[in-house]
Parts: structure tokens; C-alpha cells; sequence
């Protein structure tokens, strides 16, 4: 019954601290945009084009 004195206000800390975190985040604009993260792994990054000029890099 004692561990309850240490557990019960740790759980409550935890989840404070939880609840804390997370309206940060949402005010912070983190949740904002949730379509365009995983589309944008999909688009192919634009080529690198090189001045003939300069020798190629290894």
C-alpha cells in the first residue's frame, strides 16, 4: 500500500508532464500540416547540374 505514496504522484507527474509537452507542441504549429510530410518523400529531388568547366568531384 506504501508504493502507492510513490507511484501514484509519479503517474500524475508523468502525465502532466505529458500534457505539458503536448499543447507546446500544438501551440508551436507542430501538427499544423500533416498531408504534405509523407508526400514529400515521394518527390524527386531536382539534379545537380555542374559547370563544365569545373572537373567533376569524387
Amino acid at each position: 500500500m506504501s508504493v502507492l505514496f510513490i507511484a501514484l504522484p509519479a503517474a500524475l507527474l508523468l502525465g502532466g508532464s505529458a500534457l505539458v509537452a503536448c499543447i507546446y507542441c500544438i501551440r508551436q504549429g507542430q501538427y499544423d500540416d500533416l498531408e504534405s510530410p509523407p508526400i514529400r518523400i515521394l518527390i524527386d529531388d531536382e539534379d545537380i547540374v555542374q559547370n563544365p568547366s569545373e572537373p567533376a568531384k569524387s
